[in-house]
């Protein structure tokens, strides 16, 4: 068990000893922002402690921090339950990789923790998520708690927007606990063993790929063919069939457009069917060519970063900050 008072440093080498609740859905590849490859990494120490964050995210949680305690105040208010602030990261008592960070106990009519509090500040625009329960990733991060702690039932208190509050009491299941130490156990094993989770089509894996590398230039590195070939062949029969798929929807959309004609609304039994509404974005080549007055006379001077001189002036740190491009060459021919 790691105690409070931690400093930011402290925090996250203890978060390396295990699997935390935050890690949980990530591993099983239902996080948007982080993916498995990236809490392996994490957790053998092969990423840097304290890493850049995306600004929106870094934000999001300084919210999150500042409202926590009101959203706990206001929860012991509404349900009449006590609570308690934790002593820091517990660990599960057989499994020591098993680790929590809990918000907050509830205690009994004892003054004992009896339950669990997880508290979620959240958009206004995941509100129907949250009215229908607990969405999947707080959900799977409760249950992690209950499966460290072995409480019966936990509380999770959210505040969506930042004046609607719900609150979800979350049962214990026993059999989701048990596959969930299961498929984490997994994952885990192969961080102690070195054997990395595949790697998945997440956005969140494409983006850690584009940075995770200290680049070369001009390296070379010879492959397998029995690798590479493969999946440069499926590669090739989805941009063909995406391709054919955006043939066929923009097929799609233009009979409907014909249909619409100088209509902006289209209905169908009384109904609305679609619409298509001269609200896009406006074409400026066009605009300024019919209207050059009045495009000179809207034209004003944008404020930019001046990419040629940062590349001439500061190469080193141009290149570093460069993403990377997969580029494939559109021959079809079988590279030798």
């Amino acid at each position: 068990m790691a105690p409070t008072g931690l400093d930011r440093e402290e925090w996250l080498t203890a978060r390396r000893a295990g699997v935390g609740g935050s890690d949980v859905a990530a591993i099983l590849g239902m996080h948007k922002h982080t993916s498995p490859r990236e809490v392996y990494l994490d957790k053998r120490g092969e990423l840097p402690l304290d890493r850049p964050s995306d600004p929106d995210l870094v934000e999001a949680a300084f919210w999150g921090h500042q409202h926590e305690p009101t959203i706990a105040r206001v929860f012991s208010e509404r349900t009449g339950l006590a609570i308690v602030e934790g002593p820091g990261t517990l660990a599960h008592v057989e499994h020591r990789w098993m680790l929590a960070n809990v918000d907050r106990y509830v205690l009994d009519e004892q003054g004992q923790p009896s339950s669990l509090l997880e508290i979620k500040t959240r958009s206004a625009y995941q509100l129907d998520e949250w009215l229908a329960g607990v969405p999947d990733g707080p959900a799977l991060q409760t249950h992690w708690y209950l499966a460290v702690t072995g409480y019966p039932h936990a509380h999770v208190a959210a505040l969506l927007g930042g004046n609607r509050l719900l609150i979800h009491r979350v049962e214990r299941d026993e059999g989701l606990v048990e596959h969930l130490v299961d498929l984490v156990g997994a994952f885990w094993q192969g961080v102690l063993d070195g054997t990395p989770p595949p790697v998945d089509g997440s956005e969140a894996t494409e983006d850690l790929l584009g940075h995770l590398y200290e680049v070369k230039a001009d390296a070379v590195t010879v492959a397998d063919s029995a690798e590479v070939l493969p999946l440069l062949e499926r590669r090739r029969e989805l941009t063909a069939r995406e391709q054919r798929v955006a043939d066929e929807l923009r097929e799609v959309d233009n009979r409907l457009k014909v249909i619409a004609g100088e209509a902006e609304v289209v209905k169908v039994q009384g109904a609305v069917a679609f619409t298509w509404k001269q609200n896009g974005p406006l074409s400026v080549r066009r605009f300024a060519a019919a209207h050059p007055g009045l495009a000179q006379q809207y034209t004003h001077r944008v404020e930019t970063l001046d990419t040629k001189r940062l590349a001439a002036e500061r190469p080193t740190e141009f290149r570093a900050h460069r993403a990377r491009r997969l580029v494939v060459p559109d021959s079809k021919e079988t590279p030798a």
